[in-house]
């Protein structure tokens, strides 16, 4: 896959709420995700802490509110795709999160994201 094909399918398996399969069929096993600093997960490499960290951020969530992802902008080997997601957290806060999510692909595989919200 080039990197439009990978951006494509993790547009579609993200509005479809399919992120076990973005993580099962676009990315490397040995990719790296970036947060902004003083994220609680700042840094995580592989797959097995990517997904803990997704744990940590849905653990955080009393309600959920509402979703959207844009369309991916395709530039070399890497992508961006806007996202935002509004939630009530477990200290009775609400946020509404815009986010750019910037992505790298190498040999059809996603090897590194990185969030600025």
């Amino acid at each position: 896959m080039n990197t439009k094909d990978v951006a494509d399918r993790l547009v579609a398996f993200c509005k479809e709420g399919k992120y076990e399969e973005c993580y099962e069929q676009l990315y490397s096993p040995n990719c790296i995700s970036i947060e902004p600093a003083g994220a609680a997960m700042e840094v995580c490499e592989g797959l097995e802490q990517i997904a803990a960290k997704g744990i940590v951020w849905t653990e955080q969530m009393k309600e959920f509110h509402g979703s959207s992802v844009g369309e991916a902008t395709v530039s070399g080997r890497f992508f961006t795709v806007p996202m935002m997601i509004d939630y009530t957290g477990k200290d009775d806060v609400r946020v509404k999160m815009e986010e750019i999510c910037v992505y790298e692909v190498h040999d059809g595989k996603i090897i590194l994201e990185q969030f600025f919200f």
